[in-house]
């Protein structure tokens, strides 16, 4: 991989203040793209950014910093409207910011359940309204950094939000996967990546130890990249492209979780 294979590109990265998010916004940038940093609050996304000023030396116009609190949803639209108009042509969307679902069974000001909001339908409706970006050219592609746990998962269509039974293991992979199921959906090239078991805040979910989030975020970033050839709704295990859970390849699925998203979400289609 040359370092200047993405000098003309624009990729947003949600979650980019810690662990893989802020791993992938600096290896995009020292690569020579734009990028634009999304933190929980403009304050936390301008740290991040003067990190990677300061230790990776990374040209200060390079990257744009946002901030959207994905546990509320009119953020995420005012987000994408900024985005939109600051940068109307998008060549990347990596939707990475996740959480752990809480031991207790919380639900967001919008009624849902957390870790579907901030995992899942957050990004749904940030990659729906970034849409007339992400297609303005040819190429445009959506990365989305999912989780194998999502092998493990069911989702409760009567109970989305599992009001009913909740365990934050169950949660949490239902999350990662409506995220995967979600990138079959056809309007936006999509792929999802498992990045490996990283030493992140979500290690615990996995395991006592992990990989470096920067060997985690090389997994990401290669998929960013132009000369990657994806397919829409591929599902990564790291750099190997291999089946997902088989309800992630199912057209009836993928229409259903929409219907579902859109709903929650509050969209009209």
């Amino acid at each position: 991989m040359s370092d200047t294979y993405l000098s003309s590109r624009t990729v947003l990265v949600t979650g980019a203040t810690s662990g893989i998010g802020h791993e992938t916004a600096r290896q995009l940038a020292e690569r020579g793209a734009t990028v634009l940093l999304h933190g929980r609050t403009t304050e936390e996304a301008r740290a991040a950014a003067d990190r990677l000023i300061a230790t990776a030396g990374v040209d200060a116009g390079r990257l744009c910093t946002y901030g959207a609190d994905f546990t509320r949803l009119d953020e995420v639209e005012t987000l994408a409207r900024k985005v939109i108009t600051e940068h109307p042509h998008l060549d990347v969307l990596v939707n990475n910011a996740g959480m752990a679902a809480p031991e207790r069974h919380t639900v967001t000001a919008d009624g849902n359940e957390i870790a579907f909001q901030v995992n899942f339908l957050a990004h749904y409706l940030l990659t729906c309204l970034l849409e007339p970006a992400l297609t303005s050219d040819p190429g445009g592609r959506v990365v989305n950094v999912s989780s194998a746990l999502h092998r493990t998962a069911s989702i409760q269509w009567s109970d989305p939000n599992r009001a009913r039974r909740y365990s934050r293991l169950a949660a949490y992979a239902q999350s990662q996967l409506a995220l995967t199921v979600f990138a079959a959906d056809p309007r936006v090239t999509a792929v999802s990546v498992h990045p490996g078991v990283c030493d992140t805040a979500l290690l615990p979910l996995y395991s006592h130890e992990g990989v470096s989030p920067a060997e985690g975020a090389a997994h990401v970033v290669r998929l960013c990249d132009p000369a990657v050839e994806i397919v829409n709704g591929a599902y990564y295990d790291r750099d190997e492209r291999v089946d997902p859970a088989p309800a992630a390849t199912e057209d009836r699925t993928v229409r259903r979780l929409n219907k579902l998203a859109d709903l929650l979400v509050d969209r009209t289609a």
